[in-house]
């Protein structure tokens, strides 16, 4: 009872500023017109603000400025995590241009690192120990880059990136309290607490979108706080939070696969992202596309969880729910029609037609093939 008193102060304040910071924002973006018009990529009605991440972004600074002594882990975060929003705010407002916005991503990164001392201090792989600051800084700046980046490209369905950021965020403040530490449990309690705080605003049907500002908020201050758990962990370094934040993550490598192959720039925005497939591709409808969603981000949360405590069981739990995620890439063509090798091992063994390369796994099943 005491633990929980204790914490509910860092929860409860940023959530109920945040809670009251939403309609203020509401009422300001549709004053300067800040909102988010229709057009073939998105699946939203009308004009919708675009900036609620603000509210998560000020519920977050200010109830950590109220609840907690600064010291340089703190000013790094909170420093570069003004630049990550600032930058995004202006694209929400104007659209920035890719390299304008990738500026304010690596200034605010360079910032948590230097500042905040945010950075890998060894990289533990099976039996090895990197220590070099020539491997372990690169890394270190390009998960920060890639977590904001990752967060922003699944805000694409109401509620989605928020919910997923907050189940991401509470795992990771678990897996600190089962460590012993204080300081992961406050930031995530106050993220999470931020984020929900706007959630129900956010959730199908919308009224407010998260917009860049608050999607690479989220993604940077995650990617901070799992450096500053794990980094010196004797597991696999980063492995626990890139089981954590598995939908994010492979939806991007996904995305930077699947453009590649099909000739276009990285940065160009397509409608094959994981969250499409489900809405529209398997026609599961937008409130069931993100509530699958959260499902498998909590079953990434607790095989990260139970690979803390128990590895080789652990490990087992994520080889399954990889190659089920490996098939289910395979069956919807999410990389490309003709990349479904254990579809085709699976239809030789159990002698079921072969498909034949560049055949759509999901068309044949419609049709009765």
């Amino acid at each position: 009872m005491n633990l929980i008193l204790g914490a509910l102060p860092y929860f409860s304040l940023p959530l109920l500023i945040s809670l009251m910071l939403v309609p203020v924002c509401k009422i300001i973006g549709f004053r300067l017109g800040i909102y988010a018009e229709e057009n073939a990529r998105t699946v939203h009605h009308g004009r919708i603000v675009r900036i609620g991440g603000t509210a998560i972004f000020i519920a977050f600074v200010l109830a950590l400025t109220v609840l907690w002594r600064a010291d340089d882990t703190l000013n790094g975060i909170v420093l570069g995590g003004t630049i990550i929003f600032l930058g995004g705010l202006l694209d929400d407002i104007y659209d920035l241009r890719p390299r304008y916005k990738l500026l304010f991503q690596v200034s605010g990164t360079l910032i948590a690192m230097i500042v905040g001392k945010l950075y890998l201090t060894e990289i533990h792989a099976f039996s090895f120990v990197l220590t070099s600051p020539l491997i372990t800084w690169p890394i270190s700046f390009f998960w920060i880059v890639g977590i904001s980046n990752a967060i922003n490209l699944i805000d694409g369905l109401d509620g989605l990136s928020s919910g997923i950021s907050t189940i991401v965020t509470l795992t990771i403040g678990l897996i600190g309290f089962f460590m012993g530490r204080r300081d992961i449990c406050i930031l995530t309690l106050c993220l999470s607490g931020a984020i929900l705080g706007f959630l129900p605003y956010n959730f199908h049907p919308a009224s407010i979108f998260v917009g860049d500002c608050g999607a690479q908020f989220m993604g940077f201050t995650i990617a901070c706080i799992s450096l500053l758990g794990f980094k010196t962990t004797a597991l696999i370094t980063l492995g626990l939070p890139m089981l954590v934040l598995f939908i994010p993550i492979s939806d991007t490598l996904i995305a930077i696969v699947r453009r590649k192959l099909k000739g276009q720039k990285i940065m160009e925005a397509d409608k094959g992202h994981l969250h499409h497939i489900l809405m529209f591709k398997l026609k599961l409808g937008h409130r069931n596309t993100v509530l699958i969603l959260y499902l498998v981000s909590a079953l990434f949360g607790c095989a990260s969880i139970l690979a803390y405590f128990y590895p080789s069981l652990g490990m087992i739990v994520v080889i399954v729910l990889l190659l089920m995620a490996d098939i289910f890439i395979e069956y919807t063509g999410m990389i490309n029609p003709k990349y479904h090798p254990l579809l085709s091992l699976s239809n030789r063994i159990f002698g079921r037609p072969v498909m034949k390369d560049g055949e759509d796994p999901v068309d044949s099943a419609n049709k009765g093939e």
